[in-house]
């Protein structure tokens, strides 16, 4: 069998190993493969390794070979299933392998905002603690989180530890969900959209990408929030209207948003959200930590393996 990993640089950037796959076929690994070049790459593939690559019916009729795709990530947008599925093609993704690692974040970016701490710690750099009268110094509002109320948007497995986290640092959690208020951990609230954007000093994103829920979050659902809100969002980037979000921003209706998605990613120089100096935005890393992408090539290798032995895992 070939197998070709298409854009392994991400998930692997030379810090791991992609040599267990060699037990199944012949490996050829790619850092990155352009359009213009993956059909000539994944021609004659029986597997492919994918993160980001467009494998729609386009791509996909032209790969007659093909008899796997392995998504090295847990959403899998970027493939035509029901195509997929009408060739007899198994794909499989990468699930729950990021979860504590996107919990981390989304807290990174609340504290982030509550505490200042890069803003701090620049100041400090700059000379400013130096200079200071008092032994110590402030110049923003600096804000608890015990006793605020957080509003999640998903109780999957990233939102269900988000409201176990924020529950221990005592705050009160609400979350919109398709869970049974009997299936919900103590201390969580089920409630509307409605209810949730008019109830959360912070609102976090951990629900899927759907024709539904795109642009979930726009002018009309940040009007319910109330003043001085703060949104987060290390789920998808076109959940929310980044444009709605930059004007919430600057017309100081939203406090703050913090985020590790963008719609379009790498974003584009002109977003309207990288001009906002109350954006708070990383790169897509709340998944990168070695210790997840550990886990996405120990379970990438195993989804090979029990496709190759006729009883494939985490098969979509």
């Amino acid at each position: 069998m070939k197998i070709v990993v298409l854009d392994g640089y991400a998930a692997n950037p030379n810090d791991l190993s992609w040599e267990a796959l060699k037990d199944f076929g012949e490996l050829t690994v790619y850092d990155r493969t352009p359009a213009a070049d993956l059909i000539k790459r994944a021609k004659d593939a029986d597997m492919l390794l994918t993160n980001k690559c467009r494998l729609k019916e386009e791509e996909l009729s032209q790969l007659p070979c093909l008899k796997y795709i392995g998504e090295l990530a847990t959403g899998y947008n970027n493939i035509d299933i029901e195509y997929a599925h009408s060739r007899g093609i198994v794909v499989s993704n990468i699930p729950s392998y990021s979860t504590d690692s996107v919990v981390q974040m989304t807290f990174a970016h609340i504290f982030n905002i509550t505490n200042q701490v890069s803003h701090y710690a620049s100041e400090v750099r700059a000379g400013q603690w130096s200079r200071n009268a008092d032994f110590c110094y402030w110049d923003t509002p600096l804000r608890e989180l015990a006793g605020r109320t957080l509003g999640i948007v998903g109780l999957g497995h990233i939102g269900m530890r988000v409201a176990q986290v924020a529950h221990g640092l005592g705050m009160d959690v609400f979350a919109l969900t398709s869970k049974e208020k009997d299936q919900l951990p103590a201390g969580v609230q089920k409630t509307t959209l409605e209810g949730l954007m008019s109830v959360s000093g912070i609102l976090t994103l951990h629900c899927p990408l759907s024709p539904d829920t795109y642009h979930l979050i726009n002018e009309e659902r940040l009007a319910m929030m109330h003043e001085g809100a703060v949104l987060i969002n290390t789920s998808r980037g076109a959940l929310v209207d980044e444009k709605a979000v930059a004007d919430a921003l600057a017309s100081g209706h939203l406090l703050a948003y913090g985020a590790d998605v963008m719609s379009k990613e790498p974003p584009l120089a002109d977003n309207p959200l990288l001009s906002q100096p109350h954006a708070y935005i990383t790169p897509h890393i709340a998944w990168a930590t070695f210790e997840a992408r550990q886990r996405l090539m120990k379970i990438a290798v195993e989804n090979v393996k029990t496709f190759v032995e006729g009883q494939p895992q985490n098969a979509i």
